[in-house]
Order: C-alpha cells, then structure tokens, then sequence
C-alpha cells in the first residue's frame, strides 16, 4: 500500500482507482486524503468502487473528494435485479505511466506483511503501455459503472470483457456471460502443461479446470495448491474441502497457509504467470467483472516460482490418509452444503438475473430501501 500511496502522491496529470472494498480504516483515511491532496495539485482523480462490496462506507464519506474535484462512483448500484454481478478488479493507474494490480483492498485486514499480521496479499507494479491499456480499462468499467444495460447487450461483445495483446503476455477482463478470457486461457495453459502452482484465497473452479488439475497429477505432472487454512467466509473453505479428497487422490499436493488469512492470487503453469484480482473459482471465472495479467516470459515465471516456494515455507501439507480420518460426516455434509450454494445455486441465480437483466434493462432506478443485504465480503 506503500507504494501506491507514493504513486498517487507523486501524480500530476490523473489518477485511476478502481477497488472491490473500500471500508473505514487508518488505510482509508489515508488513501483519501492522498487523493483529495492530488486533486488540490490540479489531478484529474476519478474512483471506482463496488456498491456491495463498500455499502458500509457512508456516502458523506466522499464528500471532501467530490469538493475537491475529485470523480466518484459505486459501480452497479443495489438493485436486486442485478445484485450479484460485482466489480472485484483492482487497479490504480497514476498519470497512464504506473500502475498497480492485484488483490488489495482498502481495509484494515491488508495492513501488515501476511505472516505477523494482516492477510497475505500479492500484487504486481507495472509501467509503460500496460499502464495505459489499464487506463483505458479502468475508463470503460467507470462509463458502465451505472449498470444500465442496452437492449440485448448480453448478445453483443462488451466492452469491458476482452483479452489485450500486451508485450510479454496478455491482458485479460473478465465479466458475466459465456466468454470468459480468464477462464480460457486457463484451460488452454493447463490442457498442454506439464506444471501448476495456484495460490487462491478461494478454491472453487469449474469442474472442467478442476478435471484438467486431476489429469495433469495422475500424468505425472506437478500439481502443488496453497490454499487457506482458515477464510473470512467459512462457506468458501467448507465449498473447496468437499473435493480435496479427490485431488488428493489423483496426486494433487495440497497445502495451507498458516500464518495468517490467504488472500493472494497466483497461477504458474508451466512458463504462463497470472497475476491479478481473480481467484481460481467459480464466482472470480463465471460471475464477477476481474483483471488478470498473463505473462509468458520466463523471468517472471522465474520470480514468481519463488515467491510461491517462500510461502509454501509458511504452509501445511495435507496427505489423503490423514485427510479421510479426519473428516467426520457432519463435516461432509457442511461441506457438500456450501459446494451446492457456491458452486450451483450461485452461478444459477447469475445465470438468471443475467438473462433477466438484458432482457429488461429499462428497471427502475434502485431506491435506497430496494435491497437489504448485508456488506459485501471478499469472494
């Protein structure tokens, strides 16, 4: 956080923000006060950030930044015709020449280094043209931010899913419907690979990823996942578990990181490194709006393999043996619970609101009584 805090100091012609969560904090006060400062140099500052996942942050909240100059929105405004699609990407863009992506938010739980305190994080700074594809990414999100569809727009290509051709690899947008770039680079890279390092604070991918993981362990390929030992959303690790035994089965190592909460996003498979606000499940590959960076070059294959091996230091092997006696049928029966509501009735309710949504898109603006949920969590 550190380091973006200096990019946004250090800005002079625009900043670009666009963050899932955005809760009350030291780190919050922080990052608004870098922002008001920069709009007080003469910065453009536009923010972007998710109506759910930031409900508890009161509007008056941004009140200073809007007095500043400062752009401000909160992308698809809570409706429960639409409720489930989500903006999960992160991104900050300083003066088109920087910028960051990964999996931090703005909350306390992402202040400290993952092994003494705070979640466990990952994101990557970057510069030159990919900052100014992320640029423009960041615009065309913050146009749609108000979510009102066209007539038949799940039948045309939207403008915020796509794969960018970048020096080194690809940039890859993701959102709802049936193409997805995210997931099928995935399933490309996995069906020829002969390696793969997934670290995801969340585990649950489609079966056609998770049937390419078993595949490529029982061939004889490395399969190594460093996954949580405990989660902010227990639905989630309860949902992953209800097929460890399989994967352990099939040769699939699996750790968990113990220090602290995983909530880092990495795929190394063979030479390809992914690195961005995705996790490998079904949420992050079928529901939500992510961004994801695909390199193919060795070296940062190289940095990154490092990176994984260092927190693998942190974490604990599970073996099928110890993992069988341990799970006791009330555990299974939890476990198989969460797998259907995220892994089945999830993805249908998107399904649904989906082909609802761009059938009527003319639904009345949301009112501040339209939907009573509770604030967002990280997924």
């Amino acid at each position: 956080m550190a380091e973006m805090l200096a990019a946004i100091a250090k800005a002079r012609r625009s900043v670009r923000f666009e963050v899932y969560i955005f809760h009350a904090s030291s780190a919050a006060d922080q990052f608004l006060q870098a922002l008001v400062n920069a709009c007080k140099r003469g910065v453009k500052v536009r923010l972007l950030v998710d109506a759910f996942g930031s409900m508890p942050l009161p509007d008056s909240f941004w009140d200073v930044l809007r007095a500043s100059g400062g752009e401000f929105r909160r992308f698809n405004p809570l409706h429960l015709n639409h409720l489930v699609f989500r903006d999960h990407r992160k991104i900050l863009v300083c003066d088109e020449s920087v910028a960051f992506v990964g999996g931090l938010n703005v909350a306390k739980e992402y202040s400290g280094d993952g092994i003494e305190t705070g979640w466990r994080d990952l994101g990557i700074k970057i510069g030159g043209s990919l900052a100014g594809e992320l640029a423009t990414a960041f615009d065309d999100m913050f146009d749609a931010a108000d979510f009102k569809h066209k007539p038949f727009t799940r039948l045309r290509k939207s403008p915020v899913v796509k794969a960018i051709p970048i020096p080194g690899g690809e940039l890859l947008l993701s959102g709802p419907g049936r193409d997805n770039p995210i997931k099928s680079a995935l399933r490309d890279d996995l069906k020829t690979a002969r390696s793969a390092l997934i670290m995801s604070g969340y585990f649950l991918p489609p079966w056609r990823l998770r049937r390419e993981l078993a595949r490529l362990a029982r061939n004889g390929g490395k399969v190594q996942l460093i996954l949580p030992s405990r989660s902010d959303i227990p639905a989630t690790l309860l949902a992953a578990q209800s097929f460890y035994r399989r994967l352990l089965a099939a040769g699939v190592e699996i750790y968990e990181y113990q220090p602290q909460i995983l909530h880092a996003k990495l795929f190394i498979i063979d030479e390809m490194t992914y690195v961005g606000s995705a996790n490998f499940d079904a949420r992050s590959l079928n529901i939500n709006y992510e961004v994801m960076l695909r390199f193919s070059t060795p070296d940062i294959a190289a940095e990154a393999r490092e990176i994984f091996a260092n927190d693998l230091a942190h974490c604990r092997r599970l073996d099928l043996k110890s993992w069988r006696k341990s799970r006791t049928l009330w555990e299974r029966i939890k476990a198989r619970a969460a797998y259907l509501l995220l892994a089945r009735f999830d993805p249908f309710v998107a399904r649904w609101q989906w082909r609802r949504f761009a059938r009527y898109p003319t639904s009345p603006e949301p009112r501040d009584n339209a939907a009573t949920v509770r604030p967002g969590r990280e997924i």
